[in-house]
């Protein structure tokens, strides 16, 4: 489905965000991983060569500076001989604090690596999409893109940021052979979803056990979502097949938010 396709995943080393990259590497394509530590992704790129005999490379980038992003994709031109084809925007953090106590720091920390890194990387990505007449940009967002919560006021507006891009360039891309879309899961059963249960224990003295229950019933079918369900929906927009889904926000979420 997508040989002779080269896909790049920010925060490919775990998660959502290896899931996605072993999808595309089972379906022939050639992969890049980026993560802010090299190690994480260096044996996920060994594995997926060996598995799939599909090319892979990865390097170490910050995606909220502009210069790193910049010598990454470089490096990945380089070693591919030409710009990639499918770039999935994952790499992201997920913060919790009362709206009173959100500092500075916290606040553009969110903002500069889950609005401004899918920024840079898709700034990085598109001239070659739009040189060779075909892409496919996936931003990985959040229910909380469409709804909000309370206590992630800087995550649930970072996410919303990514909608707002992933509509207007949809629309601006939407005549030249290059798709843009955004996948907007629930909670996902990965590290992220992890921490947040350990820190909800550690601020309120409830069980992780008693907290995860309870985001399980927020969910109609009562449970989490796994990476492979995020993988399966970024495999059909990556593909020829995706090319009529544009500027979409799409949930995966068990039906939690239904909009």
């Amino acid at each position: 489905m997508l040989t002779d396709k080269i896909a790049l995943i920010t925060g490919g080393g775990r998660g959502i965000g290896r899931a996605i990259a072993e999808a595309f590497a089972r379906a022939g394509a050639s992969v890049a991983l980026l993560a802010r530590t090299e190690s994480e992704i260096e044996q996920v790129a060994a594995e997926l060569q060996q598995t799939y005999q599909v090319v892979t490379m990865c390097r170490a980038c910050d995606v909220a500076d502009a210069a790193s992003v910049a010598r990454a994709f470089a490096d990945v031109a380089d070693t591919f001989g030409t710009g990639i084809n499918i770039l999935v925007n994952n790499a992201g953090i997920a913060e919790s604090a009362p709206f009173v106590q959100t500092d500075d720091e916290l606040w553009q920390r969110h903002l500069a690596i889950n609005l401004t890194g899918t920024f840079y990387c898709t700034r990085a990505a598109l001239p070659a999409m739009l040189a060779r007449g075909w892409g496919r940009i996936i931003n990985i967002a959040s229910i909380a893109g469409k709804t909000g919560a309370p206590y992630i006021a800087a995550y649930a507006a970072s996410k919303h940021g990514v909608l707002g891009l992933t509509r207007s360039l949809a629309l601006e891309v939407a005549t030249k052979g290059v798709t843009v879309n955004a996948i907007c899961p629930g909670y996902v059963d990965t590290d992220m979803t992890t921490r947040a249960l350990e820190r909800i224990e550690a601020k309120t003295g409830r069980s992780a056990t008693d907290a995860l229950e309870a985001i399980k019933r927020m969910s109609p079918q009562q449970r989490l979502i796994t990476p492979a369900e995020v993988a399966a929906l970024a495999l059909l927009l990556a593909s020829d097949e995706g090319r009529g889904i544009n500027g979409q926000a799409i949930n995966v979420d068990g039906g939690t938010v239904l909009y």
